[in-house]
């Protein structure tokens, strides 16, 4: 792979296995599914959003 120009990286990640991460990762996609009924903050957003030339 280096002689086609790649290089190895190494990349420390969240154990998936640990009570932790699963705890976690239950109130990220709680926090996710709320989100659907939050429609005043995206709407605050894009207010004060400006446009951006393409």
């Amino acid at each position: 792979m280096r002689e086609r120009g790649f290089r190895q990286v190494q990349m420390w990640v969240p154990d998936a296995r640990t009570d932790e991460f699963r705890r976690e990762a239950q109130r990220q996609a709680l926090a996710v599914a709320a989100a659907d009924r939050a429609f005043d903050d995206q709407d605050f957003v894009e207010q004060i959003s400006e446009n951006w030339p393409e």
